[in-house]
């Protein structure tokens, strides 16, 4: 969808407030099958165009220390992706190619997504029509916010 779904989830939520939960459980499913559907994507078309991609793009190399990459750092990569402005595109193309684990991917998917969709229920629920105001004006700073919080969580668990 080339709009962020929070642009209709908020007014939908906010006129069906009797089914505010229900809205945010029905958008985490759908984006989890529309994420299930990009990493086939990415999947499959990398098998198809990977000597291309190799002799033009990169390397074997590279995409070898990016594979590893993804092996180490891939859940909370997509993790992030799912709570933050970043594209959730960009996780599901990554972990397609580099043939991420589908049950990792889709647990990373979900927890980001419930975290983004429940929160924005919340917000909702607590701040009625105010709550379209405060996502406006507070986007891009709660983005970054959760993504330091995501950043200090994994420097604790790698560093500690």
């Amino acid at each position: 969808m080339p709009i962020p779904l929070e642009a209709l989830l908020v007014p939908l939520m906010q006129k069906r407030r009797e089914k505010l939960w229900l809205i945010a459980l029905m958008a985490t499913i759908g984006c989890l099958i529309g994420a299930l559907l990009g990493y086939l994507v990415g999947y499959f078309l990398f098998d198809l165009m990977r000597d291309f991609i190799m002799q033009n793009m990169t390397t074997e190399a590279q995409f070898a220390s990016f594979q590893k990459r993804m092996e180490t750092d891939g859940f909370w990569f997509i993790f992030s992706t799912g709570i933050t402005p970043i594209p959730l595109q960009i996780a599901m193309l990554a972990a397609g190619v580099t043939a991420y684990s589908i049950p990792l991917f889709l647990l990373a998917t979900a927890m980001g997504r419930v975290i983004r969709y429940f929160g924005l229920a919340v917000l909702v629920y607590c701040f009625g029509d105010k709550a379209e105001k405060l996502i406006r004006r507070y986007k891009w700073q709660a983005g970054i916010l959760a993504l330091c919080i995501v950043g200090l969580v994994w420097w604790l668990i790698l560093f500690k």
